[in-house]
């Protein structure tokens, strides 16, 4: 089978959906898949082109045995809304200009939005060359950025929302990541049999606990060994409450010992890093983003990491991706959210869930854990279990190329594109166990 993926996001660029995308590609190859990546030029999060990809429109790469072509796109930071509108809206025209009829027709297009401009350039090309695409959803966009307060036009809104359910109700199959978007879309009218939602997951084989001497990182980045380090690593962006977590470590700073870890960039970044600053406080070190290498080796130097999210009601649908990882290295989690997420952590025994956005929690839970050695080890051991049984990224990519394999020979009745039987039978995995779901937000 010929299966085509269209991402904005794609290694060497790190990040959640570059993670899901690459490895569930990798998995298709080896089942004997043919899979092209079509995609822009890395440039996430600094908006900086890499020196081999630079100066060019178009170009043809093979990594790990899949095929990417890569776009031109309007290349920006990670940072201001409309900026990143403009990058994505730049990368939808270039996809139609450079690749609307290059190479053979493929036998069905994924698309997976972080917004879903890249979701209407394969919507062309599906009419054009007749082939059915997937739309993968990892955001409910726009309907976060409206609780959050970045979109406020009631007509913007309105036209937008109708471009969503426009899209949805043509693609051949709605997979989100979490159950909590699959009853979103139910509850909007999205035919059950179209949303399957295929959670994220984690290279087991990549992401395990550390059994090497760390001394050279801290030293590296200047923390002694007798610091206890709380860690944090993704983007530093509007939906994490950060701010939040600056002020539990300034709380905590008679807590000589505990040191916070920020790594990573954002929108948010420069603001928290002048609120250290100003505040005086010594207990936090921010880094860079860094390499996927890099980051796996900053979850082993960690004695505990955090997921936070912001204390908007959206976000109850959302599930932290890094929060697999974390599991997978064998830490444990201090987790300040609510919603699918908290339900995720509180099963899997790897994690103190605390209310959003809170930092007198937040102190108090890190005081916990930081006295409490034993309990941190057997948070870990919990956390490995729990995505070793749940969260396998193989087997995810099988059950996802089963939904795949199923597209072709049902497209032809356009009048039911998940095939004749579809309104007879529920799906397997519209709305199951609530321990299963994932999101973007990293």
């Amino acid at each position: 089978m010929k299966i085509n993926l269209i991402s904005h996001y794609y290694p060497p660029e790190i990040g959640a959906p570059q993670a899901r995308l690459s490895e569930m590609a990798g998995e298709w190859v080896k089942q004997g898949h043919e899979v092209t990546v079509l995609t822009g030029f890395p440039n996430h999060p600094t908006g900086v082109i890499p020196s081999g990809y630079k100066g060019k429109v178009f170009m043809k790469e093979v990594v790990n045995d899949v095929r990417v072509w890569r776009h031109w796109l309007y290349a920006t930071p990670n940072e201001g809304f409309f900026k990143k509108i403009l990058a994505h809206i730049s990368f939808m025209a270039s996809l139609i200009l450079l690749s609307l009829f290059r190479g053979e027709r493929p036998d069905v297009l994924i698309v997976s939005s972080p917004n879903f401009f890249s979701v209407i350039s394969a919507y062309i090309i599906s009419r054009v060359r007749r082939v059915p695409y997937i739309f993968e959803v990892r955001d409910l966009w726009p309907g976060i950025f409206i609780e959050l307060g970045v979109l406020k036009n009631i007509y913007i809104i309105r036209m937008l929302e109708a471009i969503e359910l426009f899209l949805y109700r043509n693609a051949a199959l709605v997979v989100p990541v979490t159950n909590g978007f699959a009853e979103d879309m139910i509850r909007r009218k999205i035919p059950f049999y179209k949303v399957q939602v295929i959670t994220n997951g984690v290279d087991l084989d990549t992401y395990r606990p550390c059994k090497g001497h760390l001394g050279p990182l801290r030293a590296e980045i200047g923390i002694p060994e007798d610091k206890f380090i709380i860690l944090y690593i993704g983007a530093h962006g509007i939906s994490h409450g950060l701010a939040k977590v600056i002020e539990a470590a300034e709380s905590i700073k008679e807590e000589t010992d505990v040191h916070f870890l920020f790594v990573g960039e954002g929108a948010v970044k420069a603001s928290l890093v002048k609120s250290a600053k100003g505040r005086n406080i010594q207990n936090v070190t921010f880094l860079p983003g860094q390499s996927r290498d890099k980051v796996i080796n900053f979850y082993h130097l960690a004695d505990v990491c955090l997921v936070p999210l912001r204390d908007v009601s959206g976000f109850s649908a959302f599930i932290p991706s890094k929060m697999f990882e974390i599991m997978a290295c064998g830490k444990p989690i201090i987790a300040s959210l609510r919603g699918e997420a908290a339900d995720i952590l509180t099963n899997s025994g790897a994690a103190m869930v605390i209310p959003p956005e809170n930092p007198e929690e937040l102190a108090r839970a890190v005081k916990i854990l930081k006295g409490d050695s034993q309990r941190r080890g057997q948070m870990g051991q919990n956390g490995r279990a729990f995505v070793e049984k749940n969260y396998d990224r193989k087997i995810l990519a099988k059950r996802y190329l089963e939904l795949i394999e199923s597209i072709p020979r049902s497209f032809a009745s356009a009048s039911n594109p998940a095939g004749p039987d579809a309104q007879k039978r529920k799906p397997d995995s519209a709305c199951p166990d609530r321990s299963r779901g994932q999101a973007s937000v990293e």
